[in-house]
């Protein structure tokens, strides 16, 4: 099983991409950073490769999405509140990004999400430890489709 997972995305300006992240709290392993690709740290064992377009068609065969046509991911990161939740999503949309849909609360879970600079949508979400572990579960717990 994976050890760590590394989410690889392309940009088309790594330092104005590098500013963004960081005004979301985020900071970067600069070992595995340089001109053409910078590694963002989620946590311990999560990492972002912000990768120059160049770059990132070093490692793909294909075209590089259009984000304003397509959504090539959505990218969900648990925080421990929903005003953790509502603080980085505003600090995002402050720093440049677009509110990608209305914000979600199901009571056991709430998320809002955003597009960044390059169109990859992030999706910030904070669900009840109780529910997480499978008790305490709202009989009546349901989701709307994420489409």
């Amino acid at each position: 099983m994976a050890n760590q997972v590394f989410i690889n995305l392309p940009v088309k300006d790594l330092k104005k991409s590098m500013d963004f992240f960081t005004k979301l709290g985020f900071s970067f392993n600069m070992q595995f950073t340089d001109d053409t690709a910078a590694c963002m740290v989620i946590s311990e064992t999560i990492y972002s490769m912000l990768l120059t377009h160049d770059k990132f068609r070093e490692f793909s065969s294909t075209d590089i999405a259009d984000t304003s046509k397509v959504r090539e991911v959505l990218t969900c990161l648990s925080v421990d509140s929903k005003e953790e939740v509502n603080a980085i999503t505003e600090r995002a949309i402050q720093a440049g990004a677009v509110e990608e849909r209305e914000a979600k609360d199901y009571g056991f879970m709430y998320y809002r999400s955003f597009a960044d600079l390059d169109g990859h949508v992030w999706e910030m979400m904070w669900m009840d430890p109780a529910t997480e572990n499978g008790t305490d579960v709202p009989a009546d717990a349901t989701m709307d489709s994420h489409s």
